[in-house]
């Protein structure tokens, strides 16, 4: 009976647990909520939930954590105090641990903590001073972690060696579990998806965005990359999807070329030129083309739907030429209907009757008139061909001279030993670089290749209707709905007649 709803008894606590960094092996969220439950018996209280941050710094003001943060701005229910195995459970930080004590004392809150006889005081001086003391010490504690972290981090880079997460596409390999990173590699299957992004986008910069490609790859089921991560060390995934933003951020990342990184820039060696970690997902051309096509665009493009509708995007009004959505309702089946008069649209005023007709007859009618029509044409892809490899090392190099001539106008080599290496290592690059521009060059572009399959094949190899409906729109298919009093009554080329079709459609 330790842990029951809220009964207004006035010893009604919330308990609090918080750890930064979640192992398989870890028996701390255990041994939290064992001395939890001791805490709040030992005051006559019970707990009617639980505020477990996982995977959250001690750092993290108490009011922004993401479990612990809603109850503390009354946006979870009523409660009548804290109670946490420690005071460091709270925060790591002196300010948001009397912020958060400060809190519970003004709102006539409990306070406990496991260690603690009875409810924290704060109005009395020695045990205000008592919980400050603890506090402080639990930031000091935070300030030696995170100076043992960044001398870490400096003596990592410095060695060439990645330190913290992998970028997406990339895995870490260690020789023995939870030792040391041994080395980078591209991973299997994430490497592949992203080549496979990078591919369509640079294929077809008009139709496939960011956008577009977030909602296929959400369609097939792919891990987004935090879920992803989560997984290969040996986590459950949380369901999150893939987001345009965060897939625009993977392609337009110079990890992708393979780099170590820090601060989002590439760390350069001693010579000057980026610090590469193993092989990339593409070469610099390609991250240039990636550049080009994706920092131009404003927004990221047009959505897809989602919804499991073949023709959405596809079929259009043959009286006001406007698009045709979907009706649903509980008690007839779904149908293709054209909604423009009812949103009130000028150019729909005369849209009477509206065009409608049955999902799966329509759907039926064109899938069979397009396979019928280009079922056993061969598909050809259109994707980007990087050349030789000569423009990527040619861009590498300009690149890396850019950087240097970068630093150099922000006052990085002013010293007179300083001046002396970056004309010397300016003065090879450049050498470098004339050297490779004497090599005969195969530039990259647009290729047009065959893929070894029919239309029909990819039709009936797709996935979900969503897949069916990219084909459709990559081969520009429109259909156009009329009604059945409309002169137009069947535009030839359609497998089945006008005295089989109540609607006309081209």
């Amino acid at each position: 009976m330790i842990e029951r709803p809220y009964d207004g008894c006035g010893r009604c606590l919330l308990g609090v647990r918080r750890l930064s960094r979640m192992k398989l092996a870890t028996s701390s969220p255990e041994r939290q909520r064992q001395n939890v439950l001791t805490a709040a018996e030992s005051v006559g209280g019970h707990i009617v939930g639980w505020a477990d941050d996982w995977e959250v710094s001690g750092a993290t003001d108490p009011m922004s954590r993401p479990r612990l943060g809603p109850w503390l701005r009354d946006e979870r229910g009523p409660y009548d105090g804290l109670v946490a195995a420690a005071v460091d459970r709270l925060g790591r930080n002196v300010v948001d641990c009397l912020n958060t004590g400060y809190k519970m004392r003004d709102e006539k809150k409990l306070l406990v903590t496991y260690g603690h006889d009875g409810p924290w005081d704060l109005d009395d001086p020695a045990d205000e001073n008592r919980f400050t003391m603890e506090a402080w010490g639990a930031q000091m504690e935070l300030r030696a972690i995170q100076r043992r972290n960044r001398d870490a981090t400096i003596k990592t880079r410095a060695a060439g060696l990645p330190k913290g997460k992998p970028s997406y596409g990339f895995r870490f390999v260690r020789k023995v579990m939870g030792g040391k990173i041994d080395h980078v590699e591209l991973h299997p299957h994430a490497s592949e998806v992203m080549r496979g992004v990078a591919r369509r986008i640079l294929g077809d910069p008009e139709n496939v965005t960011p956008s577009s490609e977030s909602a296929r790859l959400n369609r097939a089921g792919e891990l987004s990359p935090a879920d992803h991560l989560q997984t290969m060390y040996g986590k459950s995934a949380g369901g999150g999807p893939w987001l345009p933003s965060s897939l625009k951020g993977i392609l337009l990342s110079e990890a992708a070329l393979g780099y170590l990184m820090h601060g989002n820039k590439p760390v350069v060696d001693e010579d000057g030129s980026p610090v590469r970690l193993c092989e990339g997902l593409w070469d610099r051309a390609t991250h240039e083309a990636l550049k080009q096509v994706l920092q131009g665009r404003r927004s990221f493009g047009a959505r897809r739907s989602n919804r499991s509708y073949l023709l959405t995007e596809v079929v259009w009004c043959g009286k006001c030429h406007s698009r045709v959505y979907t009706q649903t309702s509980e008690n007839a089946p779904p149908r293709y209907l054209c909604k423009a008069r009812e949103k009130g649209w000028f150019r729909a005023q005369d849209c009477r009757p509206a065009p409608n007709i049955r999902v799966p007859l329509l759907d039926r009618y064109v899938e069979e008139w397009f396979l019928e029509k280009f079922g056993d044409g061969v598909i050809y892809e259109t994707v980007y061909d990087a050349g030789n490899g000569i423009p990527g090392r040619i861009a590498e190099k300009r690149a890396s001279r850019e950087r240097l001539r970068a630093d150099r106008e922000a006052g990085l080599y002013d010293l007179p030993d300083d001046s002396a290496w970056f004309r010397e290592r300016y003065a090879a690059l450049g050498r470098e670089l004339r050297a490779l521009e004497a090599v005969p060059q195969r530039a990259p572009g647009i290729v047009r290749r065959p893929t070894g399959e029919t239309v029909a094949d990819r039709w009936f190899g797709a996935n979900d209707v969503q897949a069916r409906k990219e084909i459709l729109i990559d081969f520009r298919v429109r259909v156009t709905l009329f009604p059945d009093r409309a002169p137009v009554r069947w535009v030839p080329g359609l497998a089945h007649g006008p005295e089989r079709n109540p609607t006309a459609v081209r």
